[in-house]
């Protein structure tokens, strides 16, 4: 019971840190692309990457954490494939509608689900798909407000849609099947991911903005806006790994659609962002379905928890059993053997 309290209070403290650092950048970005003028999204994801790097070798090199190495072939394509996947969401974003986007985020929870389904045998209960879709009825309400299709964005968000997905159940799945931490994987994978956007993300920010990153003229308002953002970035990416890997996928989403609604709020308490009835309403259904997918997972959690614990109760049991008897059938074959020993020394005699 220790170890499932102390590893419960693991999944909240990881939850918190995400949910606070991710508030916070969100915060931070949109401070330095909307008031600051600076567009490049992509640019600025290699960017964090690298930090995230620099900053995990560092604390390896203080013996922080032990690095522990995994197939090489393994972490450059689940880097790479989560670096594509960042660049796919950025330019689904750009080449649609706000609304047509959020639709994309939301597609990913379904999906999720259908290739765990599919690929892992994972069963999800209809109460789990019940909460699941009240949460994405409640985000749809609250911040999707045009829905414009083009082929082109279509095509990207589907893109978007795969990779993440794949590249989610990945983190959950490498974590769990080659025994390391979200730490030591985060340490492994990240100069990949660092890699594909440091190359791409310059061309990708150029065709979404038609503007030059490396002919932007840097003051240091926004110099400090970014280093602000990159240091925000580390416990972003190191609490993305370990949500996904203490927890899972679909669990990540849901977090990332609480993160949504807290935006919504903090936009309109901080940034002054326009707030309407709709949106609250929107708010409040997903925060119910929020609370009912917790519920749910909570009390299933106890159910699987408690069959795991029958069978070790009963070979407890057993164990405890086993050496009265045994110990009872030794001491009456002793007992005869010592009989017919007497018997045998009576018949000679």
């Amino acid at each position: 019971m220790g170890e499932m309290s102390n590893f419960q209070l693991g999944v909240i403290g990881a939850l918190f840190l995400s949910v606070a650092s991710s508030v916070s950048i969100v915060i931070c970005n949109k401070a330095l692309m909307s008031n600051l003028g600076f567009p490049f999204a992509t640019t600025l994801t290699s960017w964090h990457l690298m930090v995230t790097f620099c900053t995990l070798h560092a604390a390896q090199r203080l013996n922080l954490f032990v690095s522990k190495s995994v197939d090489l072939k393994t972490v450059m394509l689940f880097g790479i494939l989560n670096g594509i996947s960042i660049g796919f969401l950025n330019l689904s974003l750009g080449f649609n509608s706000i609304g047509f986007y959020q639709m994309t985020k939301l597609a990913i929870i379904p999906f999720t689900v259908l290739l765990e389904t599919i690929f892992l045998k994972k069963q999800f209960s209809s109460k789990i798909k019940l909460s699941l879709s009240l949460l994405l009825v409640g985000v749809g309400i609250a911040s999707i407000t045009d829905l414009q299709l083009n082929f082109v964005g279509t095509i990207l968000s589907l893109l978007a849609i795969i990779t993440t997905c794949v590249g989610q159940i990945l983190t959950n799945t490498i974590q769990k099947k080659l025994n390391v931490s979200s730490t030591q994987l985060l340490y492994q994978s990240a100069p990949f991911q660092a890699a594909i956007l440091f190359v791409s993300g310059p061309l990708v920010d150029q065709m979404l903005t038609k503007q030059n990153v490396f002919a932007y003229k840097y003051s240091p308002v926004v110099l400090a806006f970014i280093i602000l953002s990159c240091l925000i970035a580390v416990s972003v990416n190191f609490s993305t790994f370990l949500v996904i890997g203490k927890t899972s996928p679909v669990t990540y989403q849901v977090l990332g659609h609480l993160k949504t609604c807290l935006v919504l709020g903090f936009g309109y308490t901080l940034l002054h962002d326009p707030f309407t009835g709709r949106n609250i309403l929107g708010i409040l259904i997903a925060v119910f379905g929020m609370g009912l997918y917790s519920y749910f997972c909570t009390e299933e959690n106890k159910k699987k928890q408690l069959a795991s614990d029958l069978p070790l109760a009963s070979q407890v049991k057993d164990k405890d059993s086993l050496p009265l008897l045994a110990g009872k059938n030794v001491g009456n074959q002793n007992e005869e053997n010592h009989e017919t020993k007497k018997l045998s020394k009576d018949s000679v005699i």
